[in-house]
């Protein structure tokens, strides 16, 4: 695997599991009250963005981390909406 590679896939690793605390959270507790809708919308959007650019340029480690974060922003963005008035 070229270094490059290793340092996307490393960068995308990190950068994916760092949402899975808070997806937890939000699923868990249904808490969302610190959870900014406009911010959850904008970045859900261009994580979604960020795949489709991936997935142009054949970049697996784009591709992987952002379909992944995808699922995770999309589920916290649809409980934070689900639940916006509790």
């Amino acid at each position: 695997m070229l270094s490059t590679d290793l340092i996307g896939y490393t960068a995308a690793v990190l950068t994916t599991l760092a949402f899975i605390p808070q997806a937890v959270h939000s699923w868990t507790t249904r808490d969302l009250s610190g959870i900014s809708l406009s911010m959850y919308s904008l970045f859900t959007l261009g994580v979604g963005l960020w795949l489709l650019y991936g997935l142009r340029l054949q970049a697996w480690p784009i591709v992987a981390a952002n379909g992944i974060t995808l699922c995770l922003a999309g589920t916290v963005l649809f409980l934070k909406i689900r639940h916006r008035n509790h």
